[in-house]
C-alpha cells in the first residue's frame, strides 16, 4: 500500500496500514496513560479477587488505587515465594490468580543470584505478543525497506524442567519460542528470519548455534539486520563463527551438514536449504582465513543496516567489541521486558545505546514507584509507608525510582529491583533510562560499589589500553577479604588487536589507579585514610575465558538467551575456573586521590 494512502501518526508516517493501526494504538495509550493504569488495576482486582493473596489484604471487593495501596503491601520475592512454592508443589487452589497457573518463568538467574520462579497465565502470552507486535512498526519510521530481505537473530531455547505440580518451569523466552504465537505466527514480510524454527527449537546449544549460523550464511545477501536478545548472544555467535568457519565453508561447499548435527528435524530443514554452493565457500574461507575479525559482520553480510540487541545496563561494555565486529552499525535496543512481566518499548530505537530511554506501555501491568535517592542509593518510602508510592502519571522528568509492578498473573506490589530515570515523556507517559539493577556489587569496609559505578571506572581505565589497540572483551570482579586488608578483584579478558605492540605490564597497573580513581569517596577514603581497603588488582585472563564460565551456567541450568556475565563472583568453582586461566596480575602501584570533605 502507498504510503499516501495510510493513516498518518505522530510518530512519525506509517509504511502500510497495519503499522499505521500499531502506532495509533501506542498513541491511544500513552496519551491516557493514567486512566489506562486505573483500568488495568481495577481489571487485574476483578480478575483475582476470590484469590487467596488478595482475600488476606481484605480489600471487600474494592479496586481502586486509594483503598488497594492502603491496604496491600509492597514485597520482594522472599515475601511471595511460600506461596509460589505451594503451587509448585500441586496447590491447584486460587492463591494468586483466580485463573489457572500455566507454567512459572524463571529469571537469568544471574540478575539477582537465584533463580527465581515467577507464576504466568495463559492470557499473559497474548499481552506479551501484543508488545512484540509494536517493535517494527517503530523500526521502520527509522529504517526503511526491512520487508526486503531478512532478519538474522540467533535465538535460543532452553530445556525445561517440571516442577512436583507438573508445571513447567523455563525461561520467558524459551516459552514464547515454543508457543503457537511464534511457531504458528502468520507471515509478515517484515520479519522474516534467516532461522528456521527448527534451529531454534533445538535444546542443544551447539546445534542450534551452527545450523543457525549456517543458514545465516547461506542468506548472507539478504541479510538486513543482525540480533540476539542480549549483546552478549550476538558477541557469541561472532565468536563461534570466528571457531567454526572451516566446517561450516566444508558444508556450503559439499552440500553436507555436518555429522555433528544429529537431531533429526533439523537435518530435515536444512537438506531443503544446503545446497553445493563453492562460490560461497570460497567467500567465506577467503574472508576468515587471515583471523582479521574486525568489521567481520558487514564483511560476511553487507546489507545489514543495524544490529539489535540489548546493549543498555551491564550489557553496554559490550558495545566496543560490536564495533570492532561490526563497523560501528548502528546498534538498536528495542524493548524492556523481564521474567515477571514485559513493560515496553524504544520509540527512538537509533539514538546512541547510551542515550536509549523506554516508554513503558500502561496497558501491559500496573506500575508503581519509589522515588530512589541515587545520592545515598536507597529507595523510600519503606513499607510502612505503602501508600506513597507515585503512579506512572505523577513521575517528575530527571528523578530515579525504584520499579514495582502488578500483574494479571497475580504479583501485587512486586519490587522488580530495577532502578529507572525519568528522561522525558512521550504524551502522558514517561520514558526511561535504565539505571541498574538495585543491588551492590562490592563491599569490602563500608564502601558500596554498584554495577553503573565498576562499569564507569572500567570505561576510564579503558582509555589507556585504547593506543595498544587493545580493548576490554569482558569482566567480572570480587571482594578478595582473605587479604587482610581486603581489596576488589577485576578479571579481565583483553582483545589485543596487535600482540606486537600490547600493554605493558607497567600500563596494566596504572589501569588498576585508574579504576580507583573513578571510584566512589567512601572507597578511596577506606584505601588512603582508613587503610580498610587494599589495593585494587586486576587479572588478565586467557582468550576464551568467558565462554567457558558461560558454557559452565548453561551446564548448571542458565538460559542461553537470558545470560549475563556477572558482574561479581563469589561460587567457588566459577572462583578456580577464573583463576586457573590468569596469565598475568596486575596492582595499583599507589593510593588514589582523596581528601576530606568539607562540610557546610
Amino acid at each position: 500500500m502507498a504510503v499516501g494512502t495510510v493513516t498518518s501518526s505522530p510518530l512519525g508516517p506509517p509504511a502500510n496500514e497495519k503499522d499505521a493501526k500499531a502506532l495509533q494504538f501506542i498513541e491511544e495509550m500513552t496519551k491516557n496513560c493514567d486512566s489506562v493504569q486505573e483500568n488495568v488495576l481495577c481489571e487485574i482486582l476483578t480478575q483475582n479477587a476470590e484469590a487467596e493473596y488478595l482475600q488476606k489484604w481484605n480489600l471487600g471487593g474494592a479496586t481502586d488505587r486509594k483503598t488497594f495501596k492502603s491496604k496491600v503491601p509492597v514485597v520482594s520475592y522472599d515475601d511471595l515465594q511460600p506461596y509460589i512454592q505451594r503451587i509448585a508443589n500441586g496447590d491447584r487452589s486460587p492463591i494468586l490468580s483466580s485463573h489457572p497457573i500455566s507454567e512459572f518463568l524463571t529469571s537469568s538467574g544471574t540478575s539477582a543470584g537465584e533463580r527465581k520462579l515467577m507464576p504466568t497465565i495463559a492470557a499473559e502470552m497474548d499481552r506479551r505478543q501484543k508488545l512484540y507486535s509494536l517493535l517494527m512498526p517503530v523500526m521502520n519510521l527509522y529504517v526503511t525497506d526491512l520487508d526486503k530481505g531478512k532478519g538474522l537473530y540467533f535465538y535460543f531455547i532452553k530445556a525445561e524442567t517440571k516442577t512436583p505440580s507438573g508445571l513447567v518451569a523455563r525461561p520467558v523466552l524459551t516459552s514464547y519460542y515454543k508457543s503457537n504465537q511464534f511457531k504458528t505466527r502468520p507471515y509478515d514480510p517484515y520479519n522474516v528470519l534467516t532461522s528456521p524454527n527448527e534451529t531454534i527449537l533445538c535444546v542443544d546449544s551447539f546445534q542450534s548455534m551452527y545450523s543457525q549460523m549456517l543458514c545465516g550464511l547461506i542468506y548472507r545477501e539478504q541479510v538486513l539486520r543482525c540480533g540476539a536478545v542480549f549483546a552478549s548472544g550476538l558477541v557469541r555467535a561472532i565468536k563461534f563463527l570466528t571457531l567454526n568457519w572451516k566446517q561450516l565453508a566444508l558444508d556450503i561447499e559439499t552440500g553436507f551438514l555436518n555429522p555433528k548435527i544429529t537431531d533429526q528435524d533439523i537435518r530435515a530443514c536444512m537438506s531443503k536449504i544446503l545446497k553445493p554452493d563453492p562460490n560461497l565457500a570460497r567467500f567465506v574461507r577467503d574472508e576468515c582465513c587471515d583471523e582479521n575479525w574486525e568489521g567481520i559482520i558487514t564483511r560476511i553480510w553487507p546489507n545489514t543496516k543495524y544490529l539489535d540487541v540489548i546493549v543498555t545496563g551491564a550489557m553496554a561494555q559490550y558495545i566496543p567489541i560490536l564495533d570492532f565486529y561490526s563497523g560501528n552499525l548502528p546498534q538498536t535496543c528495542t524493548m524492556y521486558a523481564s521474567s515477571e512481566c514485559y513493560f515496553g518499548l524504544n520509540l527512538t530505537p537509533m539514538v546512541k545505546p547510551s542515550e536509549v530511554s523506554y516508554t513503558i506501555m500502561p496497558n501491559m501491568g500496573y506500575f508503581e514507584f519509589i522515588p530512589h535517592d541515587s545520592a545515598n542509593s536507597v529507595t523510600k518510602p519503606n513499607n510502612d509507608s505503602p501508600s506513597q508510592l507515585l503512579d506512572l502519571a505523577d513521575l517528575e522528568l530527571g528523578k530515579e525510582y525504584e520499579l514495582v509492578i502488578s500483574t494479571y498473573s497475580g504479583l501485587c506490589r512486586y519490587r522488580v529491583g530495577d532502578i529507572l530515570r525519568v528522561t522525558g515523556f512521550h504524551n502522558s507517559a514517561p520514558q526511561f533510562k535504565f539505571i541498574r539493577r538495585k543491588n551492590v556489587l562490592l563491599s569490602i569496609d563500608a564502601d558500596k560499589t554498584d554495577e553503573t559505578e565498576l562499569q564507569s571506572a572500567i570505561e576510564k581505565a579503558s582509555e589507556l589500553l585504547k593506543e595498544f589497540n587493545t580493548a576490554v572483551v569482558e569482566y567480572t570482579s570480587y571482594g578478595d577479604t582473605k587479604t587482610i586488608p581486603g581489596h576488589y578483584v577485576i578479571y579481565w579478558e583483553l582483545l589485543v588487536k596487535d600482540p606486537g605492540h600490547g600493554p605493558s605490564h607497567q600500563v596494566l597497573d596504572q589501569c588498576c589507579l585508574a579504576m580507583e580513581e573513578c571510584l566512589n569517596s567512601v572507597y578511596r577514603q577506606s584505601r588512603v585514610a582508613d587503610n580498610s581497603i587494599g589495593p585494587l588488582e586486576i587479572r588478565v585472563v586467557k582468550n576464551g575465558t568467558f565462554e567457558e564460565l558461560m558454557d559452565y551456567a548453561i551446564s548448571r541450568g542458565a538460559s542461553i538467551n537470558q545470560y549475563k556475565v556477572p558482574r561479581c563472583v563469589s561460587f567457588t568453582p566459577i572462583m578456580e575456573l577464573l583463576d586457573s586461566r590468569v596469565v598475568s596480575t596486575h596492582f595499583s602501584p599507589s593510593a588514589p586521590h582523596w581528601v576530606p570533605e568539607r562540610r557546610f
